[in-house]
C-alpha cells in the first residue's frame, strides 16, 4: 500500500473512529454498530475497506469475525499511529467513542444479545 492509499483510508471520519475503538479492543460488526451508533451496513462497509487496505485484520470466532488493528502495518507506520492516538485522546468525538466502548464492555453484552 502506498502513501496515497493510506491517506485515502484516513479521509473518512467513520474509518478513523473505527481505528480508534479497534486500538482498544477486538470487536465484531454488531459491537462496532452498538459502540459507534452506526448501521451494520455502514460498519461492514468501512471495516471491509480498512481490512482490504491492510490497516486492520480479523479473526473468525464461531459465526462472527472480530476485527482488530493489523500490528505489522502499525509497527511500520508508528509515527502515524502515534499521531492518531494523540488526536483520539484530545478530540471530543473520539473521546466519546472510547467512553462508549468502555461502557459497552462494562455491560458484558455479546452479539447474541445485541441481535435480539
Amino acid at each position: 500500500m502506498n502513501l496515497t492509499d493510506i491517506f485515502k483510508m484516513l479521509t473518512d471520519d467513520t474509518r478513523i473512529r473505527l481505528l480508534n475503538i479497534l486500538s482498544e479492543n477486538q470487536l465484531c460488526v454488531c459491537e462496532v454498530q452498538a459502540v459507534l451508533d452506526i448501521s451494520q451496513t455502514n460498519a461492514s462497509k468501512h471495516l471491509n475497506k480498512l481490512k482490504a487496505a491492510g490497516l486492520i485484520t480479523d479473526e473468525k470466532k464461531s459465526q462472527w469475525s472480530y476485527y482488530y488493528l493489523n500490528d505489522s502495518f502499525w509497527e511500520k507506520n508508528q509515527y502515524l499511529y502515534q499521531y492518531l492516538k494523540e488526536q483520539w485522546h484530545t478530540e471530543d468525538r473520539y473521546i466519546n467513542d472510547q467512553k462508549n466502548l468502555k461502557e459497552y464492555i462494562s455491560k458484558n453484552i455479546d452479539c447474541t444479545f445485541i441481535l435480539k
